[in-house]
């Protein structure tokens, strides 16, 4: 561990427009800290709030209403922002390394980039597949879909989804809702799922719902099934399973389990098997003390967390609080993640489950208005 990092000239750089970020932003407007050069790294001005992002697809939101103007947050915190991708880390120099420009020189770095789904052991799946992350990519071919369903309603229309957990679930419920608003007559919806249940991280209640919603609404359920190779064949991709199963289908989308960029486990940071930055309880690096990390990219020590926006939400305001402690030189604060969480999961029909440790309402209206409520409070912080 390298002892406290405490510069003289401060400069505080925050790689990613994730959740934790924004708030760090709006916060950094509210109570600025004189004489701090702060930075933002991001490859995109507008940041997805990954809890409307079913309702969007679904079309229950527009794109301004699920998507934070990170520019504004920036004017706000007097902090620039540089959009560009980055591609290392210079930890020697103190130096974040970008696709486009110079290299930025930090005294303090916050990373906050989220994950993207591991694809790359199967065989076609990195050319063929549309990943659920980054968002950007996954709404611009969502959006080419939508226009290409107008114009021609009537034809035969099937989709793949790889992976079975909560994204891949309300991914497959809330794409199947948003194109049968555009009265698509021919979809088939094919949903693979590797272990012999969906959504193994919820408890049992959910897991039977879940189940029970897709096999209503005619989603084709393909579980205890692990793909191992997608390629073209003819007009459609051709979707092959270790067991022998082979389904066609127009597009496949991919959202399987979280991984970390290349960079991040080059970079020399400390980082778990998957190439996660370890933190501690203040959400500083194990190995780094002048380096924070929050949201999915961060694997607590002495927590095991799901990777789930709630927590990138959540971990904000202490993320906020240490770093402004690191500036002023003050001791850090533990952060304390709730073990139990409430969930609200949306089934793209109008309708919510909630779910609270072993607690579980089945979907209806009312926890749709609920989680719409919170999800519209949420983002007016940052209107």
């Amino acid at each position: 561990m390298q002892p406290n990092y405490h510069p003289t000239l401060k400069s505080l750089v925050l790689i990613g427009g994730g959740h934790s970020h924004a708030i760090i932003l709006r916060l950094l407007g509210k109570n600025p800290i004189p004489g701090l050069s702060l930075t933002l790294i991001t490859p995109d001005q507008y940041t997805p709030y990954s809890g409307m992002l079913p309702g969007h697809i679904a079309g229950f939101y527009n794109y301004t209403e699920c998507h934070i103007f990170l520019q504004n947050l920036c004017k706000l915190a007097h902090a620039e922002l540089y959009l560009d991708q980055v591609i290392g880390l210079d930890l020697q120099n103190h130096q974040v390394l970008c696709a486009s420009r110079p290299a930025v020189d930090f005294d303090i770095l916050s990373i906050d980039i989220g994950s993207t789904p591991a694809k790359l052991s199967v065989s076609g799946a990195a050319e063929y597949t549309i990943a659920a992350k980054p968002v950007a990519q996954l709404l611009e071919h969502w959006y080419k879909l939508q226009k290409t369903v107008v114009k021609n309603p009537q034809k035969q229309l099937s989709i793949g989804i790889v992976g079975g957990g909560a994204g891949g679930v309300e991914l497959a419920l809330s794409m199947q809702a948003g194109l049968q608003r555009l009265e698509i007559k021919n979809l088939e919806l094919h949903l693979f799922q590797r272990s012999g249940e969906l959504m193994p991280n919820h408890h049992l209640s959910v897991r039977r719902i879940m189940e029970g919603i897709l096999i209503n609404k005619d989603v084709k359920l393909h579980l205890s099934e692990s793909v191992c190779q997608v390629a073209p064949r003819d007009d459609k991709l051709e979707i092959k399973c270790e067991s022998g199963l082979v389904v066609n289908c127009d597009q496949v989308f991919w959202v399987t389990q979280a991984s970390a960029p290349d960079w991040v486990k080059n970079s020399g940071i400390g980082t778990d098997e998957k190439g996660f930055i370890l933190v501690d309880d203040n959400l500083q690096s194990v190995t780094h003390s002048h380096i924070f990390a929050a949201g999915d990219i961060a694997t607590m020590i002495n927590y095991h967390l799901p990777k789930a926006g709630v927590f990138a939400v959540r971990q904000g305001k202490p993320l906020y609080d240490n770093l402004r402690r690191m500036i002023l030189g003050k001791s850090l604060k533990p952060y304390k993640p709730q073990t139990a969480y409430l969930s609200l999961i949306s089934t793209g029909d109008g309708r919510a489950l909630a779910t609270r440790g072993n607690f579980t309402l089945p979907p209806h209206q009312l926890l749709w208005n609920w989680k719409d409520c919170i999800d519209r409070r949420f983002m007016a912080q940052f209107q």
